[in-house]
Formats: C-alpha cells, sequence, structure tokens
C-alpha cells in the first residue's frame, strides 16, 4: 500500500477548529488540544440551548399573557381555558405581543374568555 502524507489535510483540518474557536478565553483560541475540546463542549451547550430557548420563550410568553390577563381580573389558566372554548386559536407567542404593545386588543380578548366561561359555567 502506498504511504499517505497527512501534512496538507491535518493542517486544514486544524486550522478549521483553531478558526471556529476564534474568541474563546485562554488556550482554547490558539492550542489546537485545548481548542478541540472547548469546539466539542461548545456544540454539546448549542445543542442543549437550541431546545432551552424553546421552553425560555415559552415561559416569557406566559409570563406576559399572565400578567395582562391579571389586569383584566383572569387568572392565566381562566383566560387560557375561556380562550379555547370561545374558539380563539392564537398561540401564546401571539397573544404576549399582543399583551405588551395593544392593551386594548387584549382586553378584547379577555372579554370574549370572559363570556365564553360564563356561557359554559
Amino acid at each position: 500500500m502506498t504511504r499517505v502524507k497527512r501534512s496538507v489535510h491535518a493542517r486544514k483540518k486544524r486550522r478549521e477548529v483553531l478558526e471556529m474557536t476564534r474568541g474563546f478565553r485562554g488556550e482554547a483560541n490558539s492550542n489546537y488540544k485545548r481548542a478541540k475540546e472547548a469546539l466539542l463542549k461548545a456544540d454539546q451547550y448549542r445543542y442543549r440551548d437550541r431546545r432551552n430557548r424553546k421552553r425560555d420563550f415559552r415561559r416569557l410568553w406566559i409570563t406576559r399573557i399572565n400578567a395582562a390577563a391579571r389586569m383584566n381580573d383572569l387568572s392565566y389558566s381562566q383566560f387560557m381555558h375561556g380562550l379555547a372554548l370561545a374558539g380563539v386559536e392564537v398561540d401564546r407567542k401571539i397573544l404576549a405581543d399582543i399583551a405588551v404593545r395593544d392593551a386594548e386588543a387584549f382586553r378584547r380578548f379577555a372579554d370574549k374568555a370572559r363570556e365564553a366561561l360564563a356561557a359554559a359555567a
């Protein structure tokens, strides 16, 4: 079998790792071995946090909707249940945006939810 000289490919691989770790602290941006370890860990954090971001935004939206619903004398659960009974299919992201930007429109949603709850009772 013929001999394979790795010089070009090995340098290219190391250069790519060091380029991806620019901005990392300490030796993690200059020492290949440390950079490779740091990159593996960074990839784990990225994978984990892509999922956590969805969780965090949902928590934020629920908090904002809850605050606005309580200003309209409803709890979050009553508000969301009332909207479901009224057949309003607006997701939490949009409801949270309306709660922050347009209190009057949110009040109308709260009125619809309150009416649906009263009709169901």
